[in-house]
């Protein structure tokens, strides 16, 4: 699993740099917009403060590495905005479809045990699910795995909401894989037709070529820096702004915060 686990080497980000990083992200995102589904002036004008009123949300989020990469990002909008977040991505693994390799089957078993405990004891509004470069299995495994976990997160109260994956260099590693890695989305998209869950396209954001600058893949070409998280971050707490009806903070209240020197980034090479 060493293809899709951070590396271990860290590298310092010098202060100046994460400062500049900082705010560099606010200044981009900025221009792009609020990226929110709408709101009032008051709320907008909160947002903008950096005031964050609790919303009494909670928002749980799940996956892999690549999901790891943008939770810093996520959840620094997410508190920005008053919602409560709780980080349940994986370096490796992170996957609800078992299929029927050892590995996913291992990683399964972790996270839906994972995601029992989160349930009872977190209580979560919305479960976050990026889909892993670990859902292999056939398409029918697949659509078996999506059906229960939106069925899971129905019965214990919350809702469940699906985001396919960035698109990622298909390495020697994930080659093989390549028929699930694809089919899993199209799985998922099936699955939540028929619960109460959603299906977010992430194409809308990053395109579908991993190669292009619009994916904003770090130099592994598999997982995002700085920029991409914060670019994922204000598009998708946009969507669920919608869906939890609260407006999110605009950048300038969280694009200058402290995870932008999350070790995380430092360890995939990024400035």
């Amino acid at each position: 699993m060493n293809n899709n686990s951070l590396p271990t080497r860290r590298r310092p980000i010098k202060k100046a740099v994460l400062a500049l990083t900082a705010v560099s992200l606010s200044a981009a995102l900025a221009a792009c917009g609020d990226g929110s589904g709408g709101g009032n002036d008051a709320k907008t004008a909160a947002a903008t403060s950096g005031k964050s009123e609790s919303t009494g949300k909670k928002v749980l989020w799940i996956g892999d590495s690549i999901a790891g990469a943008e939770a810093p990002a996520l959840g620094a909008v997410l508190k920005a905005s008053g919602v409560e977040f709780k980080n349940a991505t994986s370096s490796g693994g992170g996957n609800v479809v078992a299929g029927e390799h050892p590995v996913t089957k291992m990683g399964a078993k972790d996270t839906w045990k994972e995601l029992g405990k989160n349930l009872a004891e977190f209580k979560p509004d919305v479960v976050a699910y990026q889909i892993t470069t670990y859902d292999w299995g056939t398409r029918q495994q697949q659509l078996a795995a999506y059906r229960k976990l939106a069925a899971t997160v129905q019965k214990a109260g919350g809702e469940l909401v699906i985001v396919s994956a960035p698109p990622f260099k298909l390495d020697d590693f994930y080659r093989q894989y390549a028929s699930a890695i694809k089919s899993a989305p199209e799985a998922a998209r099936q699955a939540v037709q028929d619960g109460k869950a959603q299906f977010l396209d992430a194409s809308e954001l990053w395109g579908t070529d991993a190669s292009a600058s619009k994916a904003q893949r770090s130099k592994d070409g598999i997982h995002s820096c700085q920029q991409g998280s914060a670019a994922f971050a204000k598009w998708f707490t946009g969507k669920l702004g919608e869906q939890l009806g609260f407006t999110p903070a605009a950048p300038e209240a969280w694009a200058n915060a402290s995870w932008v020197g999350d070790e995380r980034f430092s360890k995939l090479g990024c400035a």
